[in-house]
């Protein structure tokens, strides 16, 4: 049986703290062939959607995957629907997530030689 190994690193562009207050899971659903990322965020805390302008807002949720011969990409990561509210710091209606986001990048094989192969993301 052919395993996916799903490696992942945190960008250092947050603080420590800041990284403390988002969790992260990552594992590959072999059934509908997708990685799936969940976020979990502490009370009193959100996370930003990817679909953020950075013009004067937050810096959006991001996902890089390594490039790997033996994985091709399907399509952008998915995400979940965010909530959506007008945020007074940055004079503008901001989507983010609480408690909870399963985000999910469908992939597709396209050579497996070995028994098991790596998956990296950079969140």
């Amino acid at each position: 049986m052919k395993q996916i190994i799903v490696y992942f690193a945190l960008l250092l562009n947050f603080t420590v703290f800041a990284q403390e207050k988002v969790t992260w899971a990552t594992n590959y659903n072999s059934k509908s062939k997708e990685v799936v990322l969940t976020a979990t965020i502490a009370e009193g805390w959100h996370l930003y959607s990817q679909h953020i302008s950075n013009e004067i807002g937050p810096v959006p949720t991001a996902f890089k995957f390594i490039d790997n011969p033996n994985v091709k990409l399907s399509g952008k990561v998915d995400e979940p629907k965010p909530i959506q509210e007008y945020d007074e710091n940055f004079e503008a209606t901001l989507d983010f997530f609480k408690e909870k986001a399963v985000f999910t990048q469908k992939i597709t094989t396209i050579i497996i030689k070995e028994k098991n192969y790596t998956i990296k993301i950079i969140y």
